[in-house]
């Protein structure tokens, strides 16, 4: 835990699910689930939602007692995501209470053209 409205973990494992169509209610709002990647880090989670075009997205959602959050993205950049996972590292995530809109994925500053 790093501050009143913030947590940052380092991300350790993931897991990807992928779907077909799920429509799944989120805090009123209908989405349309497409592909799901879990963020697992010590004792932390963070799962990004990957929705069908056309869906409605919903504010990320963090629980910082619970260290757990959500966020939302389209299903097109799912593999942005896998890639970053698989090749990068460290990958942190940040949860945020703070501004809900700053919860997300990060990498370490890297220098341009180390070609991994």
């Amino acid at each position: 835990m790093n501050g009143k409205g913030s947590d940052i973990f380092e991300i350790r494992e993931y897991m990807v699910v992928l779907r077909q169509l799920e429509r799944m209610d989120v805090d009123g709002q209908e989405i349309l689930l497409r592909g799901i990647v879990r963020c697992l880090g010590d004792s932390a989670m963070l799962d990004v939602y990957f929705l069908e075009e056309g869906s409605p997205f919903p504010q990320p959602q963090v629980n910082l007692e619970e260290r757990k959050g959500s966020i939302y993205l389209p299903f097109r950049d799912i593999s942005v995501l896998v890639d970053l996972l698989r090749n990068e590292k460290p990958v942190y995530a940040h949860l945020r209470t703070d501004r809900l809109a700053w919860t997300s994925i990060t990498t370490n500053r890297e220098p341009v053209g180390e070609g991994e």
